[in-house]
């Protein structure tokens, strides 16, 4: 009988970054899901920009709080490279001081959010241009909400007794979110206030 050399792998990690783990495919896969959701909702408003002869058929949104909300989003790129850089080298403090810092831009993202609802110059039952203005920005909103969420728990359980090991690699796919949250915006941001514009 022919006998195979055995390998012990106790030693081995049980969790990676990046493509190496399952909870990264996961989020890749709710990345793209939620990509077709944002797609969905411009097809829907390109659509009745182009049905309708007059359009936008009110005022355009107001562009102080959406433009800021775009600036304090593309500058969080940063920091949240920095924090992902810091979790792939499992570096516990300087990954709470990251996780705080995104979770301080997190909440300021959605204070500006509340003032840009208010700067929509139109109601969301008020036409179907207003409706698919409102469905955009809500959609995006969500993923706010979500992600400023996740953050709050990965910075709560990095301050415990659990902020080792795989929790380092949850931080990483926390931040590969972000990433998506960020790049949603851009052409959403462009939709919303500039194609009215145009």
């Amino acid at each position: 009988m022919r006998q195979r050399e055995a390998v012990d792998v106790a030693e081995l990690p049980t969790y990676g970054f990046g493509a190496r783990s399952p909870i990264w495919w996961g989020t890749l896969g709710f990345i793209a899901l939620e990509g077709m959701g944002f797609a969905l909702a411009a097809g829907a408003y390109l659509f009745l920009a182009y049905v309708n002869p007059q359009w936008p058929v009110a005022e355009p949104p107001e562009l102080l709080a959406g433009t800021l909300l775009l600036v304090t989003l593309l500058a969080s790129v940063l920091p949240n490279v920095w924090l992902d850089h810091k979790a792939k080298e499992e570096n516990l403090g300087a990954v709470r001081i990251g996780l705080v810092i995104m979770s301080v831009i997190g909440v300021l993202t959605l204070i500006i959010r509340g003032f840009e609802f208010g700067m929509m110059n139109t109601r969301w039952d008020s036409s179907a241009y207003g409706s698919v203005l409102w469905l955009l920005l809500g959609l995006h909103t969500t993923h706010l909400l979500t992600d400023v969420g996740d953050t709050f728990v990965v910075t709560a359980l990095m301050f415990t007794k659990h902020g080792k090991g795989k929790r380092f690699s949850d931080v990483s796919d926390n931040c590969f979110y972000w990433h998506f949250v960020v790049a949603s915006w851009v052409p959403i941001y462009g939709l919303i206030y500039w194609a009215a514009r145009i």
